[in-house]
């Protein structure tokens, strides 16, 4: 017989209110990647930056499905990858390496979400990486770097390489591994992930016709979709636009997120 979850009781009291925002949004974007069919069972990481000054940084507790996440059950560690408050939980040291390294070196990094997606894995194993060859991959591909695949992330001295490979962009096809994507809100690093993963299935799809017969977009037109597709109108998008819609989707199918 299956046992309940017991829920984590709230912490909100703890909390200042631009914490337990943060740990709002994460809990729902963990959610919405269930959602969407892009989890991995208890597997990949979903991370946030807790306001202030003290580096600390919230993660999901191995030990939970997407779909339970809640804002009170976040685990904030610090960049040590130490639990810094609530009941002890366990992390996964993998996680820890991958989201912290990002969150040290880019203060824009206030959100960093990692997905292991079948499509994302299979466009990480083809040498060309994304192909410019739909709308969504023009939309993702000008903010995409590559970081190439070292086993299984427990390795600290691989965060230096990780952050060297990201350099400014915003998203990353970790090689034969999956995708990243960083943002100054949990908002923003959903909604670019989401353009990334579309643009890796698309791919797939694509790609399973045959690539004899591809139509390459026109010479240039990559520059202005990323135009089009970048700066504050891409923030206009993610924090005013599509994130409040996706809240309103998960409130609809999936309550809960906010205990």
């Amino acid at each position: 017989m299956a046992t309940a979850l017991k829920p984590a009781d709230s912490i909100r009291d703890r909390c200042s209110p631009e914490e337990w925002q943060a740990r709002v949004d994460l809990a729902a974007a963990y959610r919405l990647v269930a959602m969407y069919g892009w989890d991995d069972l208890i597997f990949t990481h979903l991370s946030a930056r807790v306001p202030g000054p003290e580096h600390h940084f919230l993660i999901n507790p191995y030990n939970l499905m997407f779909e339970e996440m809640t804002a009170s059950a976040l685990v904030k560690i610090d960049t040590d990858g130490n639990q810094v408050s609530g009941d002890p939980a366990p992390v996964n040291k993998a996680g820890f390496v991958i989201h912290s390294a990002i969150h040290m070196a880019r203060e824009d990094a206030h959100a960093v979400m990692h997905l292991h997606t079948p499509y994302g894995q299979a466009v990480s194993a083809m040498a060309d990486g994304l192909l410019p060859h739909t709308q969504t991959a023009l939309i993702a591909q000008h903010d995409v770097a590559y970081h190439d695949y070292e086993g299984i992330a427990t390795d600290l001295e691989e965060r230096d390489r990780l952050v060297a490979d990201l350099g400014t962009k915003s998203t990353m096809i970790l090689r034969n591994h999956g995708t990243l994507a960083a943002g100054e809100s949990v908002a923003q690093a959903f909604l670019r992930l989401y353009f990334l993963e579309r643009a890796c299935e698309a791919q797939v799809h694509m790609l399973a016709a045959g690539r004899d017969g591809l139509n390459n977009p026109p010479q240039g037109v990559e520059h202005k979709v990323e135009a089009q597709s970048s700066g504050a109108g891409m923030k206009m998008l993610a924090d005013g636009l599509a994130w409040p819609a996706l809240l309103r989707k998960l409130d609809r199918h999936n309550p809960g997120y906010r205990e």
